[in-house]
């Protein structure tokens, strides 16, 4: 069992019972899933870029990651329906516990001036989403072997039914959340 997963059922769970007054166990809210995505617009021109995308995510995750493909075609943008257009991977278990603690440990800290992340990027029902400017911040990237800084976006699922709770359980389990 992870050293998070431990914090969680020792600390976090009775946190969260005595501030929410949960009566149950049952009804503490945990992590759920979590979900990360690379947008890739230049792969319409840009085969490799599906290459490289696919390789930074098999390394910050350890988990093979699959395609996002078009759902409508958008002349404009010269993207025909069934493109590929992007790359997911869903963490769930250990997977996910191991990745958020290393998230929140590791890699947040190594990005440059940072100061924490955002208290309102909630989306209303406990779900958070945080945007990562640089792959390089991941210590599983080698700078050295990148051929373009890609972003990605981190969703973090939560059971939670308010932001308040979902708020107050990332903050219990470490996330670095900006001071007011």
């Amino acid at each position: 069992m992870s050293a998070l997963k431990e914090k969680y059922k020792t600390e976090v769970v009775p946190g969260l019972m005595e501030s929410f007054g949960y009566k149950n166990v049952m009804r503490v809210p945990r992590l759920e899933k979590v979900v990360l995505n690379i947008g890739l617009g230049e792969a319409i021109q840009d085969a490799k870029a599906l290459e490289s995308a696919e390789k930074d995510l098999s390394a910050i995750t350890g988990q093979h990651p699959i395609t996002i493909r078009a759902k409508k075609s958008i002349a404009a943008f010269k993207l025909r329906e069934g493109m590929t257009i992007g790359m997911k991977v869903t963490l769930r278990g250990e997977r996910m516990y191991h990745f958020f603690d290393k998230l929140v440990n590791v890699t947040l800290p190594r990005t440059r001036e940072f100061y924490g992340v955002s208290r309102d990027s909630f989306d209303g029902r406990g779900n958070y989403t945080l945007g990562i400017k640089e792959q390089v911040v991941f210590p599983e990237i080698d700078y050295d072997k990148i051929e373009k800084v890609r972003g990605l976006e981190v969703s973090i699922g939560t059971t939670a039914k308010s932001d308040d709770e979902g708020r107050q359980l990332l903050e219990l389990l470490g996330m670095p959340f900006e001071r007011d």
